[in-house]
C-alpha cells in the first residue's frame, strides 16, 4: 500500500492541532505572505530582486505544508483514546516506564505529533512499537546504537 492510501492514526489532541494549524495556515499566513510577495514585485527588476525571491520561496514552502495537512487529514484516524483502558498500551496511552533505575514518563501518540522533548514518542518509533499491546509489569527490550535495552512498565493511564 503506497503512503497516499495509509491510513494516519492520530490522537484527538493531535487531530485538533493539524486543523488549527492548517486553518491558521489558510486563514492568516497564506494572505500575509501573497501580499509579501504582491509588493515585492512592485520593487521592479524581479531578477535582482532578492525581497521577492525570499517572499516566492516562502510561499511556496507554506503552499507545500497546506497540500501536506490536507493529505495528512484526509487519511486520519482519530483513535478513541478513552478505549485504549489503563490495562495494555494504545495509542494516547501515559506509560511510565523504568529503565535502568531511572522512571520515564511517555505519551504514545500518532507519528504526525510526535514530540520526544515533550515526551511524545510515535507508537511506530522502535519503543513505541515496542510498548504497544503491554502491560503493567510487562518488559520489552528494544535495539538501540548502544545495545539493547529493557525497559519495565510500571503504570498505564
Amino acid at each position: 500500500m503506497n503512503q497516499q492510501n495509509q491510513r494516519v492514526q492520530m490522537t484527538p489532541l493531535g487531530y485538533r492541532q493539524l486543523v488549527d494549524e492548517l486553518d491558521q495556515l489558510e486563514k492568516n499566513k497564506r494572505p500575509e505572505a501573497i501580499d509579501r510577495l504582491a509588493k515585492a514585485r512592485e520593487d521592479g527588476d524581479l531578477s535582482e530582486n532578492a525581497e521577492y525571491h525570499s517572499a516566492k520561496d516562502d510561499l511556496s514552502a507554506l503552499e507545500g505544508r497546506i497540500e501536506e495537512l490536507k493529505d495528512i487529514l484526509a487519511r486520519v484516524v482519530v483513535v478513541d483514546v478513552q478505549k485504549a483502558g489503563q490495562e495494555m498500551v494504545g495509542l494516547g496511552s501515559v506509560v511510565h516506564i523504568e529503565v535502568n533505575g531511572t522512571k520515564h514518563e511517555f505519551t504514545i501518540v500518532g507519528e504526525w505529533e510526535a514530540d520526544p522533548a515533550a515526551k511524545k514518542i510515535s507508537h511506530e518509533s522502535p519503543l513505541g512499537k515496542a510498548l504497544m499491546g503491554k502491560k503493567v509489569g510487562e518488559t520489552v527490550e528494544v535495539e538501540a546504537p548502544s545495545g539493547v535495552i529493557t525497559y519495565a512498565i510500571k503504570l498505564v493511564k
